[in-house]
């Protein structure tokens, strides 16, 4: 099978040749500069890394790169990823490590007295970099916790020229590739955690004691995101099969809100926006959220999620096998590689391939996984143990299966 195949077969509940993988397909499953140079040395490439997405810090991932770790995924992003700073006439810069990278020629962060860094936007501060630091801190306070006046307000909407850039990009990697073409294209903003940036705890108060404002807030933001999803699909038209979102509502121990109050203030407006994707687009649904969000589940699949990501095994509750057991035949999981803040930073090669093994072994069987690491690679982990991840997934045996009907 060729990319493309392999991941529409795990995504509709059916076992492909081998466990479909995801390397940098998305900004939630790539790898930070400092982490993708050393690989590449490791790899004996001696190509310029560029970052490409600067609030992360994250690298671009070569192709070269993706076919070594069998990658079957690519990213369909706007030309300005992060900040508005369009990713173009690539200049050197090096982070705070020392790793050499290029970088946007508009990207000019001014430094503090202290060592940080800052983005400026029309002379204000918008995210801030401390110094010895690995990536941006958001500085904008976004219009939940803003408490903005809606009368007149416009969020922000797919122009011409993102629209030209998004059905030429989708035509290239569509026609130059065999692979999957993952699309992020969420609302706005996040309609959860995303409207607290800048001061999450008065949104979270807005939240609870103001469910009027939230619900026309909502009401906005979801009208405009249902506009942009029009603009993006008859620009793609059939060559993305996933779109993906972006919204964190759980912690490492659990939910950031109840069940029930994600089904009264957010899940009707998140099932606005998804019902128009199934009902306009063959696209299935990719949503990422961290955290220890097994209660949450359940409404998720109902609101219209596809497919789910990063899957933290390690938060509590994220078992893979009750994972599997539960929401393996109505979903997607698309990650729960193994930990990624203990394992894969500071274990050895063997306790990466066996929990990676471990993993597999309960999510692949059936199809309805793809291979991916849980969040971004970090700057700190050893070129050895990102191989070893891939490579445990990319040479997993699936069990066989029965032969398909008419199938000689």
């Amino acid at each position: 099978m060729n990319s493309r195949e392999r991941v529409w077969r795990a995504i509709h509940h059916q076992q492909a040749d081998r466990v479909p993988i995801d390397v940098g397909g998305t900004r939630q499953s790539g790898i930070a500069a400092a982490a993708y140079h050393r690989l590449k040395q490791h790899l004996g490439l001696a190509t310029p890394t560029r970052v490409f997405d600067l609030y992360q810090m994250l690298a671009e991932i070569e192709r070269p790169v993706i076919e070594r770790l069998g990658g079957d995924v690519i990213g369909l992003y706007r030309p300005d990823v992060a900040f508005g700073i369009r990713n173009e006439n690539w200049r050197p810069w090096t982070l705070f490590d020392g790793t050499p990278v290029e970088v946007p020629a508009s990207f000019r962060p001014q430094q503090e007295p202290d060592g940080s860094l800052i983005i400026l936007r029309d002379g204000l501060p918008v995210a801030r970099m401390p110094q010895d630091g690995f990536y941006f801190d958001r500085l904008e306070i976004y219009p939940g916790a803003a408490h903005i006046d809606l009368e007149g307000y416009q969020p922000p909407l797919l122009t011409t020229e993102q629209c030209a850039h998004l059905r030429v990009q989708s035509q290239c990697l569509h026609e130059s590739t065999e692979l999957a073409i993952v699309a992020p294209l969420g609302p706005p903003y996040e309609l959860f955690y995303g409207l607290g940036t800048g001061d999450f705890e008065r949104w979270m108060i807005t939240l609870a004691c103001e469910p009027d404002y939230v619900h026309r807030l909502y009401e906005c933001l979801v009208t405009a995101w249902i506009e942009n999803l029009k603009r993006f699909a008859d620009a793609v038209e059939d060559r993305v099969p996933i779109v993906q979102f972006c919204d964190d509502f759980g912690t490492q121990q659990s939910l950031f809100l109840s069940v029930d109050m994600f089904r009264q203030l957010v899940m009707p407006h998140y099932q606005r926006g998804l019902e128009w994707i199934h009902e306009h687009t063959n696209m299935q649904v990719l949503l990422h959220s961290d955290g220890a969000i097994f209660p949450l589940i359940p409404s998720l699949i109902e609101m219209g999620v596809d497919i789910l990501n990063p899957v933290q095994t390690s938060a509590v509750g994220m078992d893979p096998r009750q994972l599997k057991t539960h929401f393996g035949d109505r979903l997607t999981f698309w990650g729960g590689s193994l930990d990624c803040q203990k394992t894969l930073p500071h274990g050895t090669v063997d306790e990466v391939v066996a929990e990676v093994t471990r993993h597999v072994q309960t999510f692949a069987p059936g199809g309805g996984y793809v291979f991916a690491s849980v969040h971004n690679v970090q700057a700190g982990v050893p070129p050895e143990n990102v191989i070893a991840m891939y490579d445990t997934a990319r040479n997993f045996t699936l069990p066989a299966t029965e032969p398909e009907p008419g199938c000689a």
